[in-house]
């Protein structure tokens, strides 16, 4: 990429802003700091580039923009020559009007990766030990030390902190200064690695804010922006029965004496099954809980307000508007109860073993067997990530993946049943799964071969429209391996995807016959 006035600037000085707002002076406690106050149009062009923000929240918002705003303005993308290409690093998903306007406008791993030096392979310039030439990560306010006090997540900006050669602070004045609210320990790479000495959720090992070298910080920006969270999914008859099936499952547990009164530590996914969980765990039989995951969504504040969590730490809060202004209203009440962390040691598989954690998630599909595809529709249509999801349930006390059993296609009200023979996609194993629910019921796997998996998974979790196909593919199944001497987990191979290739065919995956 051809150097820029910007880049040739930072030498010497970037162009500066004169007098910080009342509020951002409340917020940066190094005075230092404002002699690099910036204006965002002077920050457009950069290079490889390192962002904070988890799931929609604590993300930067006026640099990202300004950046796309100068691509824009400057018709860089028509031109090959003078055509703008980024190498975007960030932690999950940010707010669609900074990383949607970036895909559309063609600019645009992972943090344990981003510490080995994994993406500086190629580098040419600057420190071949700094992967990143910059870091754009949003504060809540900057202690006198120059350090940075995170949003509502933290995800991976320690790690990408830790990897740029420059950062730029957007410090947000409009969401509070939740200094106290994060967990922040420093990642370091083998042989040197540390364990995380944590026994209890409530337990702090680190800083309550990112430690950086004040000369990396090149430039601070005032930032007014909120997080674009928009509304949570709402909860269905659906994801209240997969809900109470869940919790009449966790009270035989407790009834049987494998899982104390108090449950042991949740980890939830995101979405509206996961939403009414833990909702219905609000108005449950179970006190004192506590919490291990990567995300809060909005009926966490139920769950906190009924009185029945006791505590929670994620790595990221991702409420809707509403939400939010609940929760920094009632501040007080809740902040001694919740932790952020980096989603290095949220995610961490050491910990979530050592808790117990009980891990509940959606996936698209789940097959007979249960091997489970969180990612890839029809195989090969990527929809999301696999996130933490991966973590918690190779590594939980209880791995629990829950999905209604059907959804409609454009021209079916049934069309897609998410039990399908085998997944087109396999993101968890049949190893890493112990329990399958949907609204029809609830399948606990644990301990029972795949051909004993097989039947319970489909009586139990199909839907009524696919039920009969299902079992006659592996009854048909079993009766052809079993002539060959291959019954362990049996499949007619030439039929295994034929739900999904009667879907691309006619739109839905009720197939007339098997032959």
């Amino acid at each position: 990429m051809r150097s820029t006035p910007f880049l040739r600037n930072l030498a010497s000085a970037t162009p500066r802003l004169s007098t910080p707002s009342a509020a951002l002076r409340e917020r940066v406690k190094r005075p230092a700091y404002f002699n690099k106050l910036s204006n965002p149009e002077d920050l457009a062009p950069l290079f490889k580039i390192g962002w904070s923000g988890f799931t929609g929240v604590g993300y930067p918002k006026v640099v990202p923009t300004a950046i796309a705003d100068h691509v824009e303005a400057n018709n860089l993308q028509a031109n090959p020559e003078t055509k703008k290409k980024f190498n975007l690093f960030v932690g999950a998903s940010v707010g669609p009007e900074v990383e949607d306007r970036w895909a559309r406008m063609d600019i645009a791993l992972f943090p344990q990766d981003l510490t080995y030096g994994y993406y500086n392979l190629k580098k040419k310039h600057g420190d071949p030990r700094k992967p990143l030439d910059w870091a754009i990560v949003e504060a809540t306010a900057i202690t006198e030390e120059g350090w940075i006090v995170p949003g509502p997540s933290v995800g991976a900006t320690p790690e990408i902190l830790q990897s740029a050669e420059k950062i730029i602070i957007e410090v947000n004045t409009r969401t509070p200064n939740l200094e106290g609210l994060h967990d922040i320990n420093q990642s370091f790479i083998p042989p040197h690695r540390q364990p995380y000495l944590i026994v209890d959720p409530r337990d702090r090992i680190g800083r309550t804010a990112i430690a950086v070298d004040p000369d990396r910080v090149v430039a601070i920006i005032e930032s007014t922006e909120p997080d674009n969270t928009g509304s949570n999914a709402p909860e269905t008859t659906d994801s209240r029965l997969i809900a109470s099936h869940l919790i009449e499952f966790l009270s035989a547990e407790v009834t049987a004496g494998r899982l104390p009164k108090s449950l042991l530590p949740l980890q939830s996914g995101i979405g509206n099954v996961a939403n009414s969980i833990i909702g219905g765990l609000a108005e449950g039989p179970f006190e004192e809980v506590q919490v291990w995951t990567e995300v809060l969504q909005d009926t966490f504040i139920r769950f906190f307000d009924s009185g029945k969590l006791g505590f929670a730490t994620a790595t990221s809060i991702k409420f809707s508007p509403e939400g939010f202004d609940h929760f920094y209203k009632n501040w007080a009440n809740y902040k001694d109860r919740i932790l952020l962390r980096s989603q290095q040691v949220a995610n961490s598989p050491e910990i979530i073993r050592r808790l117990g954690v009980i891990a509940m998630n959606t996936p698209l599909e789940v097959d007979i067997y249960a091997h489970a595809n969180s990612t890839n529709a029809l195989g090969s249509r990527m929809l999301n990530g696999i996130g933490g999801s991966a973590d918690f349930l190779r590594n939980a006390k209880l791995s629990i993946m829950h999905t209604p059993s059907a959804r409609p296609s454009k021209t079916d009200p049934t069309g897609i049943s998410c039990i399908v023979p085998f997944a087109s996609h396999i993101d968890q194993t049949e190893h890493d799964l112990d329990i399958i629910v949907t609204e029809q019921g609830l399948a606990d796997l644990r301990g029972l071969s795949p051909r004993e998996r097989a039947p319970l998974i489909i009586e139990k979790c199909a839907h009524p429209d696919y039920k009969a196909m299902l079992m006659e593919y592996y009854e048909r199944s079993l009766f052809e391996c079993l002539k060959r001497g291959a019954g362990h987990e049996p499949h007619m191979l030439r039929n295994a995807f034929k739900f999904h290739t009667n879907f691309m065919e006619h739109g839905t995956m009720k197939i007339k016959n098997w032959d």
